[in-house]
């Protein structure tokens, strides 16, 4: 690749589970099974039931597929948001969506005016909120406790502001694209500009439009350099995928050319992750060839469920929940989290509630950075269920929200919803009704009111995203 710099800068415990002379008096030592390096593949906009090993008839994922069954596998997670950028600033940060500093993919206020381009090629100009400078992100947290931190690919947690990307952020390594420079993902999933730190690089490969290089075996090929170079410090490499959002490019649809009963758009949706599964195979086979597979804990998520766009019935992409990408139905925040580490994670189902938030303060009790933690989050730890413990995570409220818009709440088996501006909350029992059929809220009124009252008093507000009046 030719180089060519464009923009310069600034390049709770776990119990008995993790030992305390694996902690951070031992920052400079080589990862260990009791303090593995850690892996966070995060895909764009995948259901959950995209997966073979969540129900999928029709998409292909034996790599994935192995993750789950020599691992732990969580039925019942949630992403941050039902969109991209406060779901993944959730996961950044340890706060859901009522405390973040990002709640909705754009903000009705404050902010950074910029250029949105859509996939079509139409140009709009919006306001972005990023991530601040006090923003305590969950790099930093990890970076205290000796490890060294990358982020490959998507991060849209910088708005329009260039100085807010993630080696700005806590990350000391960042490849990828980034909102404030809307060429660099451009064209999408077979991109000629990308990141590197703050500077701007070509992929020759694919100049003039060329389809040579797909973003995801970039992201696989960058991921894998960082371990390679960092194989004997402890690492925490955090790689997210584009795969499957919209649009749908990808060239090679060779796993599902026979199915003539499917759209071309079926085909490439299905070969994206297909083809992100094969990559995700890719890099475990690099784990295990330097010897790391064993010292290294893998997390595979999605970001939020599938989007409007995706073949949703034809695919059954969000496994028959109700709602999609962008709404607080459970097919637009449930997604599929699996944990792997060789002999140390055990194969098993939990049903426990778990969420993004929760990831912040279960990572510094792994490497040892509990003291690091900012003082308020959302999230709690949950790294005793990692290693075949116990942690009561349904008796506390899961909240999401778009400010203004919806919100929603889950305790336990009962879930609060509304997906529309000044409707009334909805009322559901998960266990009795997991695809929000049954509206029970004319019911239970008691409990929707302490639904909603817990909701309000759980937020803050924000100046992004004024409510002018609004009670939530």
């Amino acid at each position: 690749m030719n180089k060519k710099n464009i923009r310069l800068g600034g390049m709770m415990a776990a119990l008995s589970l993790v030992p305390a002379g694996s902690r951070a008096a031992d920052n400079n030592k080589k990862a260990t099974p009791d303090r593995p390096n850690i892996i966070f593949i995060l895909a764009d906009d995948m259901g959950y039931g995209d997966l073979s090993c969540f129900g999928s008839k029709h998409v292909k994922t034996p790599n994935i597929d192995k993750l789950s069954a020599t691992g732990t596998t969580f039925t019942q997670c949630y992403a941050g948001s039902g969109i991209s950028s406060p779901s993944r600033c959730a996961l950044m940060t340890g706060k859901n969506t009522g405390n973040t500093t990002i709640r909705d993919n754009t903000c009705t206020a404050g902010g950074i005016k910029g250029m949105k381009i859509s996939p079509n090629g139409d140009t709009t100009y919006v306001r972005r909120a990023n991530l601040l400078p006090t923003d305590t992100t969950l790099a930093t947290v990890v970076g205290s406790a000796g490890y060294r931190t990358c982020l490959v690919n998507k991060w849209h947690l910088d708005g329009y502001d260039p100085q807010a990307a993630p080696n700005h952020r806590g990350f000391d390594e960042f490849y990828g694209w980034t909102i404030s420079t809307v060429h660099s993902n451009s064209p999408y999933y077979y991109p000629y500009y990308r990141f590197a730190g703050d500077s701007l690089i070509t992929i020759d490969e694919n100049a003039h439009d060329a389809h040579v290089k797909h973003n995801t075996d970039l992201s696989t090929d960058d991921a894998i350099k960082f371990i390679r170079r960092n194989k004997n410090n402890p690492f925490f490499l955090y790689l997210a995928y584009d795969a499957p959002h919209e649009p749908y490019i990808i060239d090679n649809t060779v796993w599902y050319d026979e199915r003539d009963d499917w759209s071309a758009n079926t085909k490439r949706y299905a070969s994206l992750i297909t083809h992100m599964d094969e990559a995700i195979g890719r890099l475990m086979a690099e784990l295990d060839k330097m010897g790391l597979r064993e010292n290294t804990l893998v997390i595979f998520a999605s970001d939020n469920g599938a989007a409007v766009q995706a073949p949703i019935a034809e695919l059954n992409c969000n496994a028959g929940f109700r709602g999609r990408k962008a709404q607080l139905y459970e097919g637009g925040i449930r997604v599929p989290m699996i944990v792997n580490q060789p002999g140390r994670v055990p194969v098993q189902k939990l049903k426990n509630l778990v969420y993004f938030p929760d990831i912040m303060p279960t990572f510094a009790a792994l490497t040892g950075a509990d003291d690091c933690l900012p003082q308020r989050i959302n999230g709690i730890n949950i790294l005793p269920l990692f290693y075949g413990g116990q942690v009561d995570t349904d008796n506390r409220l899961l909240y999401w929200e778009f400010p203004g818009k919806q919100r929603a709440a889950r305790r336990g088996d009962w879930k609060c919803v509304t997906i529309k501006r000044g409707q009334p909350l909805e009322l559901y029992n998960l266990k009795d009704d997991p695809e929000e059929r049954v509206n029970l809220a004319d019911k239970y009124p008691e409990m929707v009111k302490q639904f909603d009252e817990e909701m309000k008093a759980i937020r803050t507000p924000s100046p992004n995203w004024p409510l002018k009046g609004e009670t939530f």
